[in-house]
């Protein structure tokens, strides 16, 4: 994970201090792209313990278009917790968008009426991969302008892009603010499984994860673990080993990731 230590160099280096949302404190840089290809291995950071299991209960939770921290795939990532209401809810989060974007369409039996339908992008990326690959228009967005008000925290991770070539699968993802101690190992391992699942029902090669970050910041109290990182030598990349099952079909036990080796455990506090 080459990539991901340059990364936390070039904001170590470069980065301004910048005021931020939590009164912690960032230094930041703005506009910085990564690329990672998933034919040389999972993309998962190995310079420090980083938990597949947790990243993987999010992902799967997203997909049900879950809002829900009760619900029960994430009994063991409590990731969200600290902006979750007192039953549990989120608002309409990644999981309704990605799932359930709404949409309103005329009402044909009401004349000048209209009703209120969802839209399922996941499943629309799917099919416009299958039978339209050469389309530029496989998009996902989960920044919804007329529900961003509603959301306990508005996507970092906004909208992304498949791109198919020569029997290959590539994915971009636009963030619009990346935490690179906390958020960012685990957005990177997200959307390579995500691009894996997808390649696999596709009957395609998962290719290159493309990382395009906005905001793209260290908060300074991780500044120190950061440092203690990049001290660390980088262990070979793991494999994502999925059963082959059909997309919609895929559960937790489906996935293995195999010969994850890494350095111990660094603990960030999370900034609310």
């Amino acid at each position: 994970m080459k990539q991901y230590l340059e990364l936390v160099r070039e904001v170590l280096e470069k980065g301004e201090e910048k005021t931020d949302r939590t009164g912690t404190g960032t230094i930041s840089i703005f506009g910085a792209q990564k690329k990672y290809d998933l034919r040389e291995g999972f993309p998962m950071v190995t310079t420090k313990k980083v938990s597949y299991d947790s990243i993987l209960r999010e992902l799967l939770w997203f997909l049900r278009g879950s809002t829900n921290v009760n619900d029960q795939l994430t009994q063991f990532t409590p990731i969200w917790d600290p902006w979750a209401d007192e039953k549990g809810e989120l608002g309409p989060i990644y999981g309704y968008q990605w799932r359930k974007w709404e949409k309103f369409v005329e009402d044909r039996e009401h004349s000048g009426l209209y009703k209120k339908i969802h839209v399922d992008q996941i499943q629309s990326a799917i099919d416009t991969i299958k039978n339209n690959p050469d389309s530029r228009r496989i998009i996902v967005s989960g920044w919804n302008v007329a529900d961003i008000d509603k959301m306990a925290l508005p996507p970092c991770h906004s909208f992304f892009q498949f791109y198919v070539i020569n029997g290959r699968l590539d994915l971009q993802l636009y963030q619009r603010s990346a935490d690179i101690a906390l958020g960012v190992p685990y957005n990177i391992a997200s959307y390579a499984t995500l691009l894996t699942m997808m390649a696999q029902e596709c009957e395609l090669t998962p290719g290159v994860f493309v990382h395009t970050l906005g905001d793209t910041h260290i908060y300074k109290n991780h500044i120190e673990g950061l440092k203690e990182q990049l001290t660390r030598t980088p262990k070979s990349l793991p494999r994502l080993q999925i059963n082959k099952k059909s997309f919609w079909d895929l559960k937790f036990e489906d996935f293995t990731l195999l010969d994850y080796r890494h350095e111990k455990f660094i603990k960030f506090p999370i900034a609310v």
